[in-house]
């Protein structure tokens, strides 16, 4: 027997199943692409029955909430699911089960935050595998974006509603660069008049800044090898463009390679 469980996000809830006493050792399990909780439909029961397994719904999956229409399905977003859920479930240290694309998030979690994960189970799949120069850099920075972002969303509020006065006075608070001619224009789009036109409500969510040395979504290793290919054609380019301003005679073979190159 298995009971359905519900975890509150930003843009809705991501649904689980749970199997085993909620007193065992906790596993959290991760399924594949395009897959959802019931993956593990058929596993649970032949595992050891002394263990508490909560196999997740990443968002867009299963009975989990979709993201909102026109955001991206990365990765670390998956990765940032899983921390939730294991936020709301206070779990300090468990297991990690992932099949397939479940593995490779499963693998970066671990690889983010080592210290609360027991053992990585991987089934069909890899792990998550990074260049040895890239590691510390990749891992302090997206922890640091994850951990910013749930920072941020464990203490929004309801917005404040304040006078048109004290509106301007908290942008321009929050921006030293904005006159208040500036501050006033931008509060026109930048805030909403409550029922009563007696008072604004700032227009603000969970702003999440990488940090400065964020490698990005590619790793240094990436960034390099690409700039050694690219270097070639950026050559040629300049090459290119100095032929341009030089004149052949036609139909010499100087200027018959200048077509065909161009």
């Amino acid at each position: 027997m298995f009971s359905e469980c519900k975890f509150p996000v930003p843009w809705g809830h991501v649904a689980a199943k749970a199997w085993g006493p909620s007193e065992g050792h906790p596993v959290l399990c991760l399924h594949g692409w395009l897959d959802n909780a019931n993956t593990f439909d058929k596993l649970i029961p032949l595992l050891p029955r002394d263990y508490y397994y909560v196999a997740m719904d990443f968002s867009g999956h299963g009975l989990s909430s979709h993201r909102p229409a026109g955001s991206p399905y990365h990765f670390l977003d998956y990765v940032t699911d899983v921390r939730r859920v294991v936020a709301a479930l206070q779990w300090r240290r468990f297991t990690l089960m992932g099949h397939s694309m479940g593995g490779s998030v499963a693998g970066m979690f671990s690889f983010l935050y080592p210290e609360m994960v027991d053992k990585l189970i991987l089934l069909e799949n890899l792990g998550f595998l990074l260049a040895p120069e890239d590691t510390e850099a990749w891992r302090k920075s997206k922890r640091m974006v994850i951990d910013r972002l749930l920072n941020l969303e464990a203490k929004q509020q309801t917005p404040k509603a304040r006078s048109p006065k004290a509106a301007l006075q908290r942008l321009l608070e929050a921006n030293r660069h904005l006159t208040a001619e500036g501050g006033a224009i931008l509060l026109q789009r930048g805030a909403t008049e409550t029922p009563t036109a007696k008072s604004r409500v700032l227009h603000s969510g969970a702003v999440c800044e990488a940090p400065a040395e964020d490698p990005g979504p590619c790793s240094y290793h990436c960034v390099s090898e690409a700039q050694a290919k690219l270097a070639p054609v950026a050559s040629l380019r300049s090459w290119v463009e100095g032929m341009k301003s030089t004149r052949w005679t036609p139909g010499t073979a100087q200027a018959r390679q200048w077509k065909s190159l161009c």
